[in-house]
């Protein structure tokens, strides 16, 4: 009995002792967040200064314990971004935007929407100015948006058009006895084409160069009317080539140092004091402040990165996590509507499906609208195409309707260095695959037969989302991409719209006029994520291949890293 009683009484104190811990803790971060928000004073400028990389999505709010230990996110998270400017819009204490830097790896269709969310911003009577020392074409392209650019005496303006360089390997593979075994389907699929050809086909040729001219079209236009200026004149005559030549042919307003730019600024405000409020601390002020929640709520699910089959994270699509919010959403009474937000080049075609028939299945209990990002295309469209809507920016890369696999074989290597590999089977079928032995035709057959099933259950499955005949869908699949404008004129999306254009779409469909969002999926960050313990994680081993222009080395190991039939997009297109 007293050993009953000493049990009862252990639990009472150990129960005891975590409530006070949780009331004690919940005290401490109130009381820090309190603290650390910053006062945004009358009269001030929000200044856009960022640095390092850019994600559609960053779930991981700032919190007290990472403020005050100095734990600051690597990534920016594009909706944390977007939300921050919206406020700011309508935000009676602050008067302007000064525009600096942006991360170089945001990409068109984000710069894209924050363009419109500055041009709105400016249309509540407030200015935008822009100031860098020198102007990548993207910079360019966003900052041509203020009411003045300004450039540092010694700089000059990147404005050269578009690019897109594609290397090939047909002779390294044979020189060194390495070859990629290739299976495709889509007459423009051309991922797979640097390791069969040494040059580029007429087919690829012509698609990355209509492509190319479709987004620049729209880059050039905007440009075009905000600065007054002949674009394609500006390129083909290096205009930009000198701070002197910017100015005197409209590409700039003004040449000055930093602090004649400050005082510019000062001017405009009629002050002694220059009141700046970083778009950081903006963000973190939201994300301290902003805890009010609606009754009706809309889902809003990030789907970046690359497709693979897995449970997947913040950088990876993985069917698993794919899943888990597409359910969690559709049971939520609260939830009123889903917006899939697609911003993916395609990847594993298994993974891709499992993730469509999930959104078929959350399309039973409510509506799901698809906003694409920078890209959505193959297995990226995969997953979109069955939606009620679909909305893409001009600049979406989308389309590209084609599967295909690829064979690592180093059997030549093998044999010039004295390896010789031999297998005992129960049967002779032939389904039996080695990296240093000659690829069998019956198991190249059965993977040719793979690939011919899974494209044609990809067409089924965009002819039944988008009500399109199979023949109509063949007809411009094939694996060919094209741009948001482009896809819409052909029947592959709804609307020329962001994200918030998706989310207004998915309110008024359900009449819910007072909402709030609820971003999905979460993800766990532990310790040795938090605190970056890892030297040789993969994003550090990515920023040093584009710190030394290897990019190339990266999308070809990313290549030959894929696991089964790959349903992505046959190339990466740079815009610099």
């Amino acid at each position: 009995m007293n050993f009953i009683k000493s049990v009862l009484s252990s639990l009472l104190a150990i129960w005891i002792t975590i409530v006070v811990f949780v009331v004690v803790a919940v005290g401490v971060v109130v009381s820090l967040s309190n603290d650390m928000v910053k006062e945004v004073k009358s009269n001030s400028v929000l200044e856009i200064d960022l640095h390092g990389e850019i994600n559609d999505y960053s779930p991981f709010g700032i919190d007290p314990v990472t403020e005050m230990l100095g734990i600051t996110e690597q990534t920016i998270g594009f909706n944390n971004l977007c939300k921050a400017i919206e406020k700011a819009t309508y935000d009676d204490d602050i008067k302007g935007i000064s525009l600096k830097n942006i991360p170089e790896n945001m990409g068109l269709a984000q710069l894209t929407a924050l363009r419109k969310m500055l041009q709105t911003f400016k249309g509540q009577d407030k200015f935008i100015y822009a100031y860098n020392d020198t102007y990548s074409q993207k910079q360019y392209y966003l900052s041509s948006v203020a009411d003045m650019v300004a450039i540092s005496p010694l700089g000059y303006v990147e404005l050269k058009g578009l690019h897109s360089e594609v290397m090939f390997y047909k002779d390294f593979q044979e020189k060194y006895g390495v070859k990629m075994e290739v299976i495709r389907h889509g007459k423009y699929k051309s991922a797979v084409e640097p390791f069969i050809a040494n040059e580029m086909s007429d087919a690829n040729r012509e698609q990355i160069s209509e492509l190319i001219k479709s987004v620049w079209s729209e880059v050039s236009k905007e440009i075009a009317v905000s600065r007054n200026i002949n674009v394609d004149e500006a390129v083909n005559k290096m205009y930009g080539q000198s701070s002197q030549m910017s100015l005197e042919h409209g590409l700039v307003d003004n040449y000055m140092y930093v602090d004649e730019y400050d005082n510019y600024i000062k001017g405009r405000l009629h002050t002694e004091e220059l009141e700046k409020v970083s778009i950081l601390d903006y963000m973190s002020n939201l994300s301290l402040l902003n805890l009010v929640e609606e009754k009706n709520k809309i889902a809003v699910i990030y789907a970046q990165g690359e497709i693979q089959y897995g449970q997947g994270d913040i950088n990876i699509i993985g069917q698993k996590k794919m899943i888990e919010a597409l359910e969690d959403a559709a049971k939520d009474k609260e939830i009123k509507a889903i917006v899939f937000r697609v911003n993916s080049p395609g990847g594993s075609a298994m993974a891709s499906d499992l993730i469509w028939n999930a959104v078929e299945k959350a399309k039973t209990e409510k509506p799901v609208i698809v906003s694409m990002g920078n890209y959505a295309a193959s297995g990226g469209y995969y997953i979109a195409c069955g939606a009620d809507r679909i909305f893409a920016e001009p600049t979406t890369i989308t389309g590209s309707i084609g599967v295909f696999g690829m064979l690592p074989n180093a059997a030549e290597l093998a044999k010039e260095i004295g390896v010789n590999s031999e297998v005992v089977s129960t049967h002779n079928n032939g389904a039996y695959y080695s990296v240093v032995m000659p690829v069998d035709d019956r198991y190249k057959k059965v993977v040719e037969n793979g690939i011919e099933n899974i494209y044609e259950e990809f067409l089924q499955r965009v002819s039944q989302g988008r009500n399109m005949k199979v023949e109509e869908v063949d007809a411009i699949a094939q694996g060919r991409v094209w741009t948001g404008v482009k896809a819409l004129e052909i029947g592959l999306v709804d609307e020329i719209g962001g994200l918030d254009a998706a989310i207004s779409y998915a309110a008024n469909l359900v009449d819910a006029k007072d909402y709030s969002l609820k971003e999905m999926p979460t993800y766990d960050m532990d310790f040795k994520e938090m605190f970056n313990l890892n030297p040789f994680a993969k994003s550090n081993i990515d920023g040093l291949l584009s710190q030394y222009n290897l990019e190339w080395l990266a999308n070809t190991k990313e290549l030959m890293d894929s696991k089964g039939i790959q349903a992505r997009i046959p190339f990466k297109m740079n815009i610099e």
